[in-house]
Order: C-alpha cells, then sequence, then structure tokens
C-alpha cells in the first residue's frame, strides 16, 4: 500500500545499518543521535556526566582533525539510570534507550579490568554494536595506561562507526620483517621505541633488560613489550596508539605497515585504517568543511517508569486459525510474568475503530496484573484501523497526565490500514514495538517499528511455535538492570494426538530462580500436566484459565536450583501444546546468563545469505561451549533449524567470543522470517572466557624518556588456560524479525551458493615441513563438503592476495575434503624458491565445489625459511643493524606471525 512513502528516506538511513540498533545519523558532517548510556549498575556519581561531556568535546576536536576536517560530534544524549536521583536538568527519554546505546559506561568485564573496547564481531567495514568504557576511565584514572579518554573515543569510534580493526595484536606483539629485524606489531614502523623486558613487584621493578630471542618461535620472548618513545614526531596512526602526542591521523597508503600481523591487516584485506574510512558511506556522503565545527550540543535523559499501552487487534480475521485466544495467552503471560513492577500498563483494542479498555495502572503487586487481564478482548469483528488503535493508546497516556515522549505502544495486529499516521507517530515520541500476527500483517507498519526505535516480531499461525509467547516476552525493559528483568528459559511446542506425551527438562541455574513462572497452554482440552523438582517432588496445582486454555505456576521467592522435569499429556486429537518457563536473577549482585539474537540485516534479498548472530555472555564476560541452536520460521510456518557455531569459521568471524554465527539460505518464500535461539549449556562443557575482550584499547605499558622507562602498571591479565566451568543452564530469545524477497515461487536447482571463505588458516613449521590446518568449509558456505582445495604459495604477500591465480600451486592430490566444520590438515615440502638466507612465503587457500564454484581466498599465512642447519639469529632491536652472521647451508622453516588477511 501506499502508507508511509514520505518516510521512505529516513528508512533507508535505518536499513543501511542493518541490525544495528545504533540511532546515530550524519547530517551536514556531525553526528547526531549518539547516546550514551550509564548502566543502571553504576553508583550514582553526577561527576560522570561532566567527565562524559569533557571527553566528548576533546573527541569532537580531534575526529575533526582526523578526519581532514570532515566529520564531528553535533549533539549527544547521556542516559541517567532511573534509580539515580532526578534534577531538574534531566529530560525524559524518547526513542533512546539502553538497546540503542553506542557507548556504554558500565562496570568491568572482571574486577580491575578497566580496558576499553568495542564490541564488534561483524566482516570489515561493518558496523560494531557498542564501545565499552568503566567509570574508572571515564573518571581519568586510566589516563597513564590508556592515553586521554577523548582521544580514546574516536579510536574506538573507528571501530564502531566504519568498521576498522587495530593496528597492533596483542597475541602477536612481534613479528619478523622482510629487513630480518624483528619488528613490534604496529602500524606505522616510524613509530620508535624499546623493545625490553620490564617487571615489577611491588613498589619495585626488578628486571630491566634487553629481550632475548626465543628458539623455538625466533621471535622475543613471552615478557617482551614494545615502550614507545615518549617524544615521537610520526602522526599515524590513531588505530595503534592515539595516547602519543604527536598521533593526529589514522594510517593511510602511504604509512600503512601491510607486514605486520594486525587485525586490520588481517579482517581488511591490507588495506589502511583510512582506505577503509574513505570508503564509508559517511565519507562518500560528505565534503570536507572550510570553517571549525561547532561544539557538541548534549541533552541529560533520566529513565523514568516504564509507561506501556497494549494495542490490541480485534478485527474479524482475528477470529482465524486461534488468533484471537493465542494473543490474549501471549498478553496475560506479558501482563503475569514479563512486564516489571512499577511500570504504568494500559490497554486498548481496535478493529474499525478503538476504544481504551483500561487506562494506565501501575503494578504494584499481582492484584492490578490481574485486574488487566480482565480488559482482554473475548470476541472479534469489525474491520482494522491501526491508526485509530494508536491514536486510543496515545489517549489512554494522556489520559494518566503522562507525556507520550519515551512511552511504548505494543501493537499487534494480524491486517493492514489503508491510512497513514506514520508523521504523527514520528512526532509524538512514543517507542512503538510492532508484532504481526499472520501471513497478511501490515508489513509496512514495520517502518513504525524501526523508526521509533521498538521491536519488530514476526508470529505464524503455526501455535506449535510458541511464537506469540515469544513475541510479548521478548518485551522485557531494556533500560533497567537484568536482575530486575524477566529471561526466558524454556519455549517449546508441539502438535500431538490424544494420549500422547509432550516431556522435557528445564535447567534453572543459580543465576536466576526468582519468580519463576511455568505456563502451559493447549488449543482443545486441558492436558494432564506434571512438573517435578529436581529432588523429584511434583509441584502443586496450576491455575487453570480455561476460557483462555492456559495453565500457569507461578513460584514466588526463590527457586530451587537442578534440572525441572516436565511431562504433559494431550487429552485430544490434533492437539497443539506449549510450554514457557521465564525466571529473574536470584541475586541483584550476581549478573544473570543472557542470550542476545539478531540478524547481520533487516531485508534482504534472494540469494544473498544472511548471517544468525547470538552471544552469550553473564554480564560482560563471553560463555563458550555452549550448544546454541536458531529457530528460523518463514511466513507459513516453515522452521529451519541451525546449529550455530563459535569456531572462528566460516560466518563466525572470532573464535571463542561467546558469539556464535552461522549462514542462513534456505530461503521457503517472500516476506517476513522469525528468528529464535535456545543456548543449552551442560554441566563442565561450558567456560566463562576470561581473557581480554577483542578489539580493546592498546595498553601503555611504559614511556621511554630521555633512554630510561618510566613504566606503568603492569596490565591485568587472565592465562589463556584460566577458564572456569559454568553450571548447566538453559535460555530462550527471539530476534525479532527480517523480511526477504525475490524468492523465486519454484524451487531453483542452480547452484547459487560458493563455498565460504576459509579465515581461520594456520601454519607451523616441522624440520623442512610446513603443516596447515584450518577448518572446512561447505558446498553451500558452511554445508556440505567442497569438492577440492587450491593451495598456493608465493614470496609476495601482495601478489599472493591480488594474483591468487599466478601464484606457485601445491600439489593436493592427497587432500580429501571433509564435511564442513571438521578440522583440515595438510603438510608439503615447499620448492622452487629462492636461496636466501631468509626467505619468508606466504601461503593461501581457495576451495572449490561440486558446480565449480570457488570461495574468497583463505587469509594469508607467513613463514621463514633460514637456509642455514641449527641456525639461530643474533638478538635483534628495531635501532640495530640486520644480523651479521651469514647463513651457512641446509634449510629450517618456522613459522613466524601466523596471521592472515580476509578478503
Amino acid at each position: 500500500m501506499g502508507l508511509f512513502r514520505s518516510f521512505v528516506f529516513l528508512l533507508m538511513l535505518y536499513l543501511l545499518q542493518g541490525s544495528n540498533t545504533s540511532l546515530v545519523r550524519l547530517n551536514n558532517n556531525g553526528y547526531e543521535g549518539i547516546i550514551i548510556a550509564i548502566d543502571p549498575a553504576v553508583p550514582e556519581d553526577e561527576t560522570l556526566i561532566e567527565k562524559i561531556q569533557n571527553m566528548v568535546i576533546d573527541a569532537s576536536t580531534y575526529l575533526f582533525e582526523a578526519t581532514e576536517k570532515r566529520f564531528f560530534f553535533k549533539n549527544v544524549s547521556i542516559l541517567i539510570p532511573e534509580n539515580w536521583k532526578s534534577i531538574t536538568q534531566y529530560k525524559r527519554p524518547k526513542h533512546e534507550s539502553y538497546k540503542h546505546a553506542d557507548v556504554r559506561v558500565a562496570p568491568p568485564t572482571l574486577p580491575g579490568r578497566d580496558e576499553p573496547y568495542t564490541k564488534q564481531f561483524t566482516a570489515c567495514e561493518e558496523k560494531g554494536e557498542y564501545i565499552h568504557f568503566t567509570p574508572d576511565f571515564v573518571l581519568g584514572n586510566k589516563q597513564n595506561e590508556f592515553g586521554p579518554s577523548g582521544r580514546l573515543l574516536v579510536h574506538e569510534w573507528a571501530h564502531l562507526r566504519w568498521g576498522v580493526f587495530d593496528e597492533y595484536n596483542d597475541d602477536e606483539p612481534f613479528y619478523r620483517a622482510k629487513s630480518r629485524k624483528i619488528e613490534a606489531t604496529r602500524c606505522s614502523t616510524s613509530i620508535t621505541g624499546l623493545n625490553r623486558v620490564y617487571m615489577c613487584e611491588g613498589g619495585s621493578c626488578v628486571t630491566n633488560r634487553e629481550c632475548r630471542i626465543d628458539s623455538k618461535t625466533k621471535l622475543y620472548e613471552k615478557n617482551c613489550q614494545f615502550f614507545p618513545d615518549k617524544d615521537q614526531t610520526e602522526k599515524t596512526s590513531i588505530m595503534f596508539m592515539q595516547g602519543i602526542d604527536s598521533v593526529t591521523e589514522f594510517c593511510n597508503e602511504k604509512s600503512h605497515n601491510q607486514e605486520a600481523p594486525t587485525l586490520q591487516n588481517k579482517m581488511c584485506n591490507y588495506r589502511s585504517t583510512w582506505e577503509v574510512i574513505s570508503n564509508s558511506e559517511d565519507f562518500k556522503n560528505t565534503t570536507a568543511m572550510l570553517a571549525p565545527p561547532p561544539p557538541p550540543v548534549f541533552s541529560l535523559l533520566k529513565f523514568s517508569e516504564r509507561i506501556v499501552c497494549l494495542v490490541l487487534d480485534k478485527s474479524g480475521s482475528m477470529a482465524a486459525s486461534n488468533r484471537l485466544n493465542r494473543m490474549n495467552q501471549a498478553a496475560q503471560h506479558f501482563l503475569l510474568q514479563t512486564v516489571e513492577n512499577g511500570s504504568w500498563v494500559g490497554m486498548v483494542h481496535f478493529d474499525s475503530s478503538a476504544s481504551i479498555k483500561s487506562n494506565l495502572i501501575q503494578i504494584i503487586s499481582s492484584s492490578e496484573r490481574r485486574k488487566l487481564l480482565e480488559s482482554l478482548p473475548t470476541a472479534a469483528s469489525g474491520g482494522t484501523s491501526i491508526c485509530s488503535g494508536i491514536e486510543s493508546g496515545f489517549q489512554a497516556i494522556r489520559n494518566a497526565d503522562f507525556r507520550i515522549d519515551g512511552s511504548e505502544i505494543v501493537l499487534l495486529t494480524d491486517g493492514e490500514d489503508s491510512t497513514s499516521c506514520i508523521e504523527k507517530v514520528k512526532q509524538s515520541g512514543a517507542i512503538i514495538h510492532f508484532i504481526a500476527l499472520g501471513p497478511d500483517a501490515a508489513q509496512a507498519v514495520k517502518e513504525m517499528s524501526i523508526a521509533t526505535g521498538g521491536k519488530y516480531i514476526y508470529a505464524s499461525d503455526e501455535g506449535q511455535n510458541n511464537g506469540l509467547i515469544d513475541a510479548f516476552a521478548a518485551l522485557a525493559s531494556e533500560n533497567i538492570d537484568a536482575s530486575q528483568q524477566s529471561l526466558q528459559l524454556e519455549s517449546k511446542g508441539l502438535k500431538l494426538n490424544s494420549n500422547d506425551w509432550m516431556n522435557g527438562t528445564v535447567i534453572i541455574d543459580s543465576t536466576v530462580g526468582k519468580d519463576t513462572f511455568f505456563l502451559i497452554t493447549w488449543n482443545q482440552q486441558l492436558p494432564s500436566i506434571y512438573l517435578f523438582d529436581p529432588n523429584g517432588i511434583p509441584m502443586g496445582t496450576f491455575i487453570v484459565d480455561s476460557a483462555s486454555k492456559m495453565a500457569y505456576l507461578s513460584i514466588k521467592g526463590a527457586t530451587k536450583v537442578g534440572v525441572w522435569t516436565y511431562n504433559i499429556q494431550a487429552k485430544a486429537s490434533s492437539e497443539t501444546l506449549t510450554i514457557t518457563v521465564n525466571s529473574r536473577a536470584a541475586n541483584s549482585s550476581v549478573p544473570p546468563i543472557t542470550v542476545n539474537a539478531k540478524m547481520n540485516k533487516d531485508t534482504n534479498s534472494y540469494p544473498s545469505p544472511l548471517i544468525v548472530y547470538a552471544e552469550i555472555l553473564q554480564g560482560y564476560l563471553p560463555i563458550l561451549g555452549a550448544n546454541v541452536t536458531a529457530f528460523i520460521e518463514s511466513k507459513f510456518g516453515e522452521t529451519e533449524v541451525l546449529e550455530l557455531l563459535d569456531n572462528g569459521a566460516g560466518a563466525d568471524s572470532f573464535k571463542n567470543d561467546g558469539v556464535y554465527s552461522r549462514y542462513f539460505t534456505t530461503y521457503k518464500e517472500n516476506g517476513p522470517y522469525n528468528l529464535k535461539v535456545r543456548a543449552h549449556g551442560g554441566e563442565n562443557a561450558v567456560t566463562w572466557n576470561l581473557r581480554h575482550p577483542l578489539n580493546r584499547a592498546a595498553y601503555i605499558p611504559g614511556w621511554v624518556v630521555d633512554g630510561n622507562i618510566e613504566g606503568n602498571p603492569p596490565r591485568p591479565e587472565n592465562d589463556e588456560d584460566t577458564q572456569t566451568n559454568v553450571e548447566s543452564f538453559t535460555r530462550v530469545a527471539t530476534g525479532g524479525a527480517f523480511v526477504v524477497s525475490n524468492v523465486p515461487q519454484s524451487p531453483s536447482f542452480l547452484d547459487l551458493f560458493p563455498p565460504s571463505q576459509i579465515t581461520d588458516l594456520e601454519a607451523t613449521s616441522n624440520e623442512d615441513e610446513i603443516n596447515l590446518t584450518w577448518t572446512a568449509p561447505g558446498d553451500d558456505f558452511d554445508v556440505g563438503k567442497v569438492q577440492e582445495y587450491i593451495i598456493r604459495i608465493s614470496e609476495s604477500i601482495l601478489d599472493l592476495r591480488d594474483n591468487f591465480d599466478d601464484a606457485l600451486q601445491v600439489n593436493t592430490t592427497a587432500l580429501l575434503p571433509k564435511e564442513a566444520n571438521s578440522k583440515e590438515t595438510f603438510t608439503f615440502k615447499p620448492g622452487n624458491i629462492s636461496e636466501e638466507n631468509e626467505t619468508h612465503i606466504f601461503i593461501a587457500i581457495q576451495s572449490v565445489d561440486k558446480s565449480n564454484l570457488t570461495s574468497k581466498v583463505s587469509n594469508i599465512v607467513q613463514v621463514a625459511l633460514f637456509v642455514q642447519e641449527d641456525y639461530i639469529p643474533d638478538e635483534i632491536h628495531p635501532d640495530t643493524s640486520p644480523d651479521k652472521n651469514p647463513p651457512k647451508s641446509g634449510l629450517s622453516i618456522y613459522a613466524l606471525g601466523i596471521w592472515g588477511l580476509c578478503y
């Protein structure tokens, strides 16, 4: 329909961001709509607000100069937690919320670990999720270790907005250059300094010496660090160490170091950060400014009580497919369990017209929740006037003397509206959450949710998929502490015949168990319901609502930790049964385990692939080793099941970061799809990742001043092997809806999907052989098995990248590909290489499927070949000449700088 055409341009600005939730937009060179949110767990400190403002002011000036007078920060909203005291300067947010925050000021991942970082798990040039600063960092207590906060904000902004990566590598801090020197991993190499072992215990530094060379790696020993000179002249690069006073620019083509094993080189095809930034939409849509920009404008916004109005469709079409009753079941679950105490909730029904059925009531106890249940619709008739429903929702909010700004409308409909109210909705300041029910729901209404920062969720008519209850369960407030949110532990349904059973278990782990809620629904006849606690003791009687065909058990206070068992027996043929289990955090001081799910894009066109992401965290700590499954439901209820992986291969950019990923290509039809993810952690199989986060800011170990090292305190670290087992848990999360177009009506027999790119190629040496390992791709991205591998080597990294087909090919006749996601290994002896004292060779792989479709060339790995038996080079330092001892004879191979690019 022609609805919302006037809003197409603004919609496109949001669609360009994919499923990233940021509300930032670029207007006349200035970034507007930036949100910096203070986490509810941060103790109240008004100084923090002042320091945030100073940081942004400094960052705006630095950003303007660093981008050749092109970008600056125009306006910034600072979100203040509800539990802080109110003052007159604080205003109520409109569309701004914690989920939209570009910068989160939150407690550290672990005590004492104040490293700033950007959550970034997608490809080069794709936007990140958010920047994480700790209060200690913002307050200026870590400036010696990380540099000025304004400069660091620009470093992290480049991650977040333009998808560039760091020009250092904590895992590979040194590499052997073609000059035969051991160099610190950095960009540019003109940054000077000393490589030293500098170890301090207590208040004294007990070791300060030159670095020794490890006889195995031929690189510097583990404790060696690069200490930059305090006084420098080099201007690049901000993505290496912006804390150096002279550094004011990003590395460009002239200054970029393509040899170093930086994440930027690995992820961005050896392109410099400025090349990537110059290719961004931001850069292409702006020109350099002649005059300096104005200072940033700040809005101080404070959360207060949540205001929600349910706007529910009761038109005639809601009588079909049990929609009205399913809507009531889901709304009851929301009112009884999901919505938080202290919230104000109202209800509106609409068909051809709309009416307020309940003015706003503040939820204080269960009595207010039960009162709202009485207002749910009982019959379906009439047409569909969505705009009337929204307007009545606004009126219900006004009747309670609340402003529309920042209020939430939960709109559920299965139809379309011929009228237009998009501009009015946009100007209202309200947030519209849209639940589309059935194949005929108005897809244009999704533009309202996108434009106002709300959620868009689709539910099909297949009741066993439990889509409607999942949709309402996903509407827990995101602006309160996680300990107060209702978390979904189970969501399952089956179609059964009479006397068949739906059996299963739910794990209540120790991070949850407060206010646990079990919900059972059916279509025809009350089933037999049995629920047993971890000790096998049967639970009490469920409350049965025969009219709504649902039964529930609410356990107030603490719930017994362990495995709960349920057995539900159908009492009618062609019965549909579902079970949903929710709970809240057991202890406000212990973050619960959470799962967040998303697609990489909100809209897509066949046959382009999509990527499913699910992130598992406890607080900000990634959780590894879980079994994660995605359920992708099409418009008519067909469900595709995908196992998501955190293996650093295929769609997964980084191994062991707690983000589980997979390609999705099996489109069934045009229209909306919905994503649901289930995560299960088995006992002793799941761990926290206690290592440093990816893309963390460069820690400055100290400065070289007049030839002497002035050291900073050692960086708090955890050893890679220090992992702690996590108890068993289950979680379910809804990732919202996405829309696919151009899917052919009849099945295509063409092979449209090549193998996925190999991104985790590694090389090790064994005397005169090179051993390669990688994760197998599939015939179609990461599914199936490829036909063959093509391995090529070159002495030039750029030749291998740019002219892969012309490089020397390795004989792989004996290499038989395995199924996707298996570990592949291959050993070969290099031949036809030059006989220099030390030769670097570079290796890459391309895979070919049965239709002769080829993957992108893999990441490139590097090995160094020393021509001399038992050759061990002298110690080499950046400020000394190359090795003086010439090689004699023989061949030894050492794998150096196992790194790569993805392009």
